[in-house]
């Protein structure tokens, strides 16, 4: 049974928010149902589109994240009236009354956060003028704002840097543009949608991003009443109308919450079904996770997980863009990978330091190592910078427990998983970390049967 220090840390919905450090007695399969809501990577945006619409919005299965919560305070304060409901996780967002924020309060709010900058079209649309801090976000990799200035620059957007900041404004108005990125970033192409659709005239957009998360912020937007087609040839044009209105849209799960779950079935030898997740969204890492020796079923309320005995199997991954393999999938897949027999490589394509997590796997008795050659059938863009972006798996190796500390978003799962998996006691600190993308994380372990003591 689990030993909490109290009770509020399995029931409030403060649970993953306030906790500091778990340790975790090890060995115990994972077993039972979870749910998982809205996507991390969507809900977010989405609700910053809501300051496109003239009316209110609703947006359905947003997860109690802290993201959503820092979102949530920087709407606030720019006069956004929120009301949310935990039980059915419905968030009503009302715009009427938008107004400027000072940089003090953004900052304030924003933190860490990276999500400031997607507020400027928006806000360029709505007050002429738009204010973002210093970014931060999680330690892996650069992932300059470059590529959004430029963006917005090309939209007609003025753009002056401040000591504590950038400010930026509109004194034309935005107009469309022909954006060619040098990447298909994300961040980027949820930036050219967020500024297009209200901007004068047409607005083309090349190589850009085509992941699920960004075709469901299409959808709303096309709810809104913004004219968008997507070609296949990752080429998006977008007409630019004059008002938007409200959206009423579910979020499309959490494809990445629900692999990171699965990745944890696997490495404890357990069973987990992890309902909300769909077969569509989660192909490529399907025939992953069946290739390494696990098994899954597909059900229409979601997908059940679960080791099917026999040894696990050695894998080449090559993360990439989407249709690619995620990079957020390849940081618990790697724990798995541990405990397969033979030598996996993994290639990271996507963010040129996503390794920084094994130091605790091998810390704990893994064999990796990591090199600055590209180990996949193609050369990446980092492979003559210098990163140790490639990943050579040795196994199995026998995990035992050991103190970690969480490095980032999706390492620090990884970090729970290989805890839940490990022979002996590990303690895990900075663990709120994981609260920004696992919704309610500590009530799903304990549901899980996970054996852990929670500090706050």
């Amino acid at each position: 049974m689990n030993s909490l220090t109290q009770d509020a840390a399995l029931h409030g919905s403060a649970v993953g928010l306030t906790a500091d450090t778990i340790t975790f007695r090890g060995g115990q399969p994972l077993k039972g149902r979870i749910e998982v809501r809205g996507a991390k990577n969507l809900v977010t945006k989405a609700m910053v589109a809501a300051l496109l619409g003239e009316t209110p919005s609703l947006l359905k299965a947003v997860p109690n994240i802290s993201d959503v919560r820092v979102v949530s305070g920087l709407l606030e304060i720019h006069g956004v009236r929120i009301k949310r409901d935990d039980a059915s996780g419905d968030l009503h967002l009302d715009p009427s009354n938008v107004e400027s924020a000072h940089m003090a309060e953004i900052n304030a709010h924003a933190g860490s956060s990276r999500i400031p900058i997607l507020f400027c079209g928006p806000l360029l649309h709505r007050l002429g003028e738009a204010f973002i801090p210093d970014l931060g976000g999680c330690r892996i990799g650069d992932r300059p704002i470059d590529f959004h200035l430029e963006v917005l620059r090309n939209f007609g957007a003025v753009i002056e840097k401040l000591p504590d900041g950038i400010r930026m404004s509109a004194p034309d108005g935005l107009s469309g543009a022909k954006i060619q990125l040098p990447y298909p970033s994300v961040g980027a192409t949820e930036q050219v949608l967020l500024t297009a659709v209200r901007a004068t005239g047409r607005t083309e957009l090349r190589n850009a991003a085509i992941e699920p998360e960004i075709m469901d912020l299409i959808n709303i937007l096309q709810k809104m009443g913004a004219s968008i087609s997507v070609d296949a040839d990752r080429v998006i044009r977008i007409e630019g109308v004059d008002r938007l209105e409200g959206y009423r849209h579910r979020a499309i799960f959490d494809r990445n919450e629900a692999a990171s779950w699965a990745s944890a079935a696997l490495v404890t030898k357990g069973d987990i079904f992890v309902a909300g997740a769909r077969q569509a969204e989660m192909l490529t890492f399907l025939n992953v996770f069946r290739k390494v020796g696990g098994a899954f079923e597909i059900e229409e309320d979601g997908i059940r997980f679960y080791h099917p005995g026999g040894d696990l199997k050695p894998v080449v991954i090559e993360t990439d863009v989407h249709p690619g393999f995620m990079t957020d999938w390849q940081q618990p897949l790697v724990v798995a990978l541990t405990q397969a027999h033979g030598v996996s490589i993994v290639h990271e394509t996507v963010y040129e330091q996503r390794f920084g997590f094994v130091d605790a796997l091998v810390d704990m008795g893994a064999t990796v190592q990591l090199h600055r050659e590209c180990l996949g059938s193609e050369h990446c863009r980092f492979g003559q910078r210098n990163f140790l972006h490639s990943a050579v798996i040795s196994g199995p190796t026998k995990l035992h427990g050991a103190d970690i500390e969480v490095p980032d978003l999706r390492g620090g799962f990884s970090h729970l998983i290989a805890a839940l998996a490990a022979d002996g006691v590990s303690r895990v600190s900075n663990v709120g970390i994981i609260a920004r993308g696992y919704e309610n994380f500590i009530q799903k372990l304990h549901d899980l049967g996970a054996d852990f003591t929670v500090e706050s």
